[in-house]
Order: C-alpha cells, then structure tokens, then sequence
C-alpha cells in the first residue's frame, strides 16, 4: 500500500487569506518567548513551535498587536474588540503546514496565533503609541506649576503637645487653616482621623473643601511623615472597596494628596480607575486624575487612562465635562475631535477647584482643553 503522500503549504492568514512571512523576533526583545509577524491586512500573530504554550502565545500576541501596552491590551474584549484564529500543525523551522503531524522522524505540532483589532481600537492603540513617542520628552520635563514643598521644620521635642478636639478641628478645616492643622498633625495622630469625618458631612461644598484641605495639610505632613499619609491613602481604598460602608469624599480626598505630591503618592493614581465603571463614582474619579494631571500629567498618563476615553461622549453633562477636563491636562492630542464636538454645548456643570465650586459650562470646558491641546509644552 503506498504512502500517504505528504501535503505542506504555506502558512496563511486567517482573516484575509494572504499567505504571511516567516515569524521572526521582535526588535525589542523583553521577556518575549514567541517569534511574532505582521500581515499585511494588519493582523498579527505568534508562533508556538511546541503547541503546548497557546495561552502564552495568546497574550504575547495580543500585547503585541497593542504595540506592547499591557494596560491597553488588558482593556479589550475578545470578539467585540479584538478577533482569534489559529492555524495548527506548524512547522517553525520550515515555516510550512502539514497535513501529517509527524515528518521525517520529526513531530509537527506547532501553532500559529493570530489577532487582528477593530479598526477603531486598531486607530486608538496606533494613536497611543504615536503619542506617546511624541509627547514622552515633553512630558517628563519638570512641571512649573508643581512646585515640591519646603521641609516642615523639626518641631522641639521639648514642646508641650497640642491635644487634637472634634470641634477645633472642625473649625480650623472648614477656616482653611493649613499651618494649625499641620501643627496638630505632628503632635496629635488624630487629628488626621478627625479631619476625614468631615467627609461625612451632607453638605457637599463642605466635602470637597474638606478633601482640597486634607490633600494640603498631607503634602506639607508628607515633608517628614510620609508614612503616615501612605497608610492614609491604603486605608481610604480600603474603605472604598468596602461595600459595608459609604465613601462620600474618599476618592476626591484621594485625588487631593496624590495631586499635592505626586512626586511621592504618584503610583497609587492608577488604583483610582477601578472605580470609574461605578455611577455614583464616576465623576470623582474624573475629577482626581484631571486634578493630579494638573500638577503631573505624566503620572496620569501612565496608568491605563485610556479606559475613561469614552467618557467624553457620555450622555451627563457632568461626565462629559470631568472626562474633556482631564483629556486637556494631559494632553490627549488622540481625543481632539471628540472634545472638537462639545464647543458649543451649553450645559451647565459645577466643577470643584482647590476645594470651591466653580459654574461653568461643556463648551468652555472643551475649548480650554482645545488651548491646552494646541501648546503641547504646556508653556
């Protein structure tokens, strides 16, 4: 009986059909463990010579068809963002497919993974990119408006200390009174506990006057005490992640001391974003990454801020307004059409500056960060 004649062909593309070039490695190597290619319809796909590590070669893949941003990729969703396919029996070393998985004494069992994006999440991780390259110089120059606070100077050991009241507090948060809220911080732990009560208060104006004053009296405690105020910060996401409890003015407070020293409490800006899918949650989360990116935009743009992109087409004003806000500060050049859209929508909206309310409208909202847009260097 004669042999079973042996059939190869040329690896093709899934989605197109065209045949695709040999998998080669990537120019910027990292941690990548697949040799990966590009069709020409724009899909791109990694090779699995073993055909045991297709879940590796997924993800490596998917990366790399985001140009290597992990947080963008981990953002889509498979089938409404981005499409699979898969082509097995692969020979690496001749790059040919074979009907037969074992040839010559040699077992064929490689796999070749491929993905192509939607075009528009194709565009957006292009424009990423692209703007990154661009931006990135400009980004990581010093900022003239953060300017890093003096260190506090050493309190006398000697000193008799200040005893923290409910009511004193109070007092002085709600006067603004910076320079005696820090004195009580240094000499009394409560003082802190007693400030973020205020967050409670149903009066909203009061709340995020409270969050502006807490986020001034840390950077200054921070000078000395960073401590203290990172163990703040993990406390309050803990009580947000606590569905037992409410979190009115946690996340603005947040927001507040990463904006007055993002040079220390920068990296815990990207932790805000597991909120932004949440309503009542929302425009906090907005309003604390336009406040931080004010001061330091490039801690912004390095988390996954392109999950709140969408936001600046919402249906609520309010949305609209903290998401165009934000896209100003750091410098989304990708959005400019979008935010192009909104300048002539007269909503009304209030947004919270240094703790006060400010009226303003979607429009003027949208053709300032049209002029932030238009001045990259943020001159």
């Amino acid at each position: 009986m004669a042999n079973k004649p042996l059939i190869r062909v040329r690896p093709w593309c899934p989605f197109c059909g065209q045949e695709v070039d040999e998998p080669r490695e990537p120019v910027q190597r990292k941690m990548n463990e697949f040799k990966v290619g590009t069709c020409q319809c724009g899909a791109v796909y990694a090779s699995d010579p073993t055909g045991f590590n297709v879940g590796s070669a997924m993800v490596e893949c998917l990366v790399y068809a985001c140009n290597d941003n992990w947080d963008f990729a981990w953002e889509l969703t498979a089938d409404d963002d981005y499409l699979t396919s898969l082509i097995e029996n692969y020979d690496e070393q001749t790059h040919q497919i074979y009907e037969l998985k074992n040839v010559d004494g040699r077992k064929i069992s490689g796999v070749l993974y491929f993905v192509r994006l939607t075009r528009d999440f194709a565009e957006l991780s292009k424009n990423l990119k692209d703007h990154r390259q661009k931006t990135d110089e400009q980004l990581l120059q010093p900022t003239a408006k953060f300017v890093i606070p003096p260190m506090e100077p050493a309190r006398d050991p000697k000193r008799q200390k200040k005893k923290a009241d409910k009511a004193e507090i109070e007092q002085l948060t709600f006067a603004g009174d910076i320079d005696a809220l820090v004195d009580f911080c240094f000499d009394d732990a409560k003082t802190i506990r007693f400030m973020q009560r205020l967050l409670y208060d149903p009066d909203e104006n009061k709340r995020w006057f409270a969050a502006h004053v807490i986020g001034q009296v840390c950077a200054r405690l921070a000078t000395r005490q960073p401590g203290t105020v990172s163990d703040l910060l993990h406390r309050m996401f803990e009580s947000c992640s606590d569905s037992a409890s409410t979190h009115w003015g946690l996340l603005e407070t947040i927001g507040a001391i990463i904006a007055a020293r993002p040079d220390i409490f920068g990296g815990f800006a990207r932790h805000l974003l597991m909120y932004r899918n949440v309503p009542s949650s929302r425009v906090q989360v907005l309003w604390a990454m336009g406040t931080i990116a004010e001061k330091n935009p490039e801690v912004v743009r390095n988390t996954p801020i392109y999950s709140v992109f969408p936001y600046v087409n919402n249906p609520e004003p309010v949305t609209r307004a903290h998401a165009i806000r934000l896209l100003g500060r750091i410098k989304a050049q990708e959005l400019q059409k979008e935010i192009e859209k909104q300048v002539d929508d007269q909503e009304e909206v209030t947004i919270y500056e240094k703790g006060l309310p400010v009226r303003t409208t979607v429009g003027a909202l949208a053709r300032e960060a049209l002029s932030l847009l238009a001045d990259p260097a943020g001159a």
